[in-house]
């Protein structure tokens, strides 16, 4: 998983880019030069200038609308740890995978050092590091003692939590998405074939009742939540309108070809190296349900699905937020490439449908096997499922960067 690396995401894409090309050795397309220029270009310029107005809508409107479904996660977590039972356990469970969504739909701002992961102080790594290990935040079935919980010589505070997160591996994960996911649902250590998630019982969190150090457990899963906030309103404070010395005035205030470049960054490599890559190839490769991104919950269909409606959104420009009157509806990326290539607008258009049909197609109801059962080694229909959302993947990734290339956009070079 890429986290604060600009130079991973430009060598992919000079990767992508250099199978754009013909045998002369010029780069494929249908345009020449930039977005800047004279004429047609000068057009191309003002609808990217658009977009990029668009974009920042949409990045602000989806990080508020996940603050909002984050704090009543925030609320729910809180009740379950003041009085813990199933019924609390199941309403913390419901709250986090409802702020999921949205969330989801944010990741493809990431990949062009924006405030997500911006190497000084982007939270990113803080909020959905992944893969995680388990006995560094709390007991396993292996170890009954692992854990920053466990070791009661540790304070539960911010500063601390802050300060493990990926200290001393990437795996070390302490804070974010992933370790409230393991607290509520534990290890998903069932057999797969079973179909269920992680199984830690509400009793965790009882004094006296399962596991040990039931009281840090629910400090450390309060203060995961109040974390998550923090992380979620600097987000949103860097993209909010009306903010002149923010990243979002630098962003739409800057130049159009810029902007044009860092929205396709983020398409071509959430697409294929990041969501086709990184969380469909190595699990569907290994077979292995700790490779699955949401593994304690078996959620990992849904991060799939919204992983791509983020792309769609940009693409558009549309967004469909809690609130149907904050819903953004504008310029597009898709208007930009228009502008170059109607055809190939239209074809990235249709790909990114296909793409999101089939990662719907991977659990299209609760009754169908999760994403564990569908990379099962042997599992011939749902390894083909897990199959056809790569290569859909794959296929936006491509027609993406025939249109990075066609607007003759540069891949800069560490020096």
């Amino acid at each position: 998983m890429i986290r604060n690396n600009t130079w991973v995401g430009v060598a992919i894409l000079a990767a992508a880019l250099a199978g754009c090309s013909d045998d002369s050795g010029e780069t494929g397309g249908t345009g020449g030069g930039g977005t800047g220029g004279s004429g047609g270009d000068e057009s191309i310029s003002a609808v990217a200038q658009a977009a990029s107005e668009t974009y920042a809508e949409i990045v602000y409107q989806s990080y508020v609308d996940t603050i909002e479904l984050s704090e009543e996660m925030r609320d729910a977590l809180s009740a379950y740890v003041d009085a813990p039972s199933d019924a609390t356990l199941d309403a913390a469970k419901d709250a986090w995978l409802a702020a999921r969504e949205p969330y989801l739909e944010t990741e493809v701002y990431r990949f062009y050092d924006g405030p997500i992961d911006n190497p000084d102080d982007g939270p990113e790594g803080a909020m959905n590091a992944w893969p995680m290990d388990e006995a560094f935040v709390d007991y396993t079935r292996d170890d009954a003692a692992a854990g920053i919980i466990n070791d009661i010589g540790q304070t539960i505070d911010a500063a601390t939590l802050r300060g493990q997160n990926e200290a001393g591996g990437e795996e070390n994960v302490s804070t974010g998405w992933h370790p409230i996911e393991f607290l509520l649902w534990g290890q998903d250590d069932t057999d797969p074939s079973n179909g269920l998630p992680g199984q830690r019982p509400f009793t965790d969190y009882v004094d006296g009742g399962t596991a040990s150090n039931q009281g840090r457990r629910g400090e450390y899963l309060n203060l995961l939540s109040d974390l998550l906030l923090e992380d979620l309103n600097f987000l949103a404070d860097s993209w909010a309108p009306g903010d002149d010395s923010n990243f979002r005035a630098s962003f739409v205030g800057g130049d159009s070809e810029t902007a044009l470049e860092q929205m396709l960054t983020g398409l071509i490599v959430l697409s294929g190296f990041e969501t086709a890559g990184e969380r469909l190839q190595v699990a569907l490769d290994n077979g292995d349900q700790e490779d699955e991104h949401s593994c304690f919950s078996d959620n990992t269909h849904r991060d799939m699905v919204q992983d791509v409606q983020g792309i769609q959104n940009v693409w558009l420009g549309e967004y469909e937020a809690l609130d149907s009157g904050n819903s953004v509806s504008g310029t597009g990326v898709r208007d930009v490439v228009a502008a170059l290539d109607p055809d190939l607008a239209s074809a990235i258009t249709t790909q990114i449908e296909d793409a999101l049909a089939d990662a719907e197609d991977l659990r299209p109801t609760p009754a169908d096997d999760p994403f564990d059962i569908l990379i099962s080694i042997g599992n011939t229909e749902g390894n083909a499922k897990v199959q056809a959302l790569i290569e859909s993947l794959r296929a936006v990734e491509s027609l993406l960067s025939d249109a990075f290339a066609g607007f003759g956009l540069t891949v800069p070079q560490p020096e």
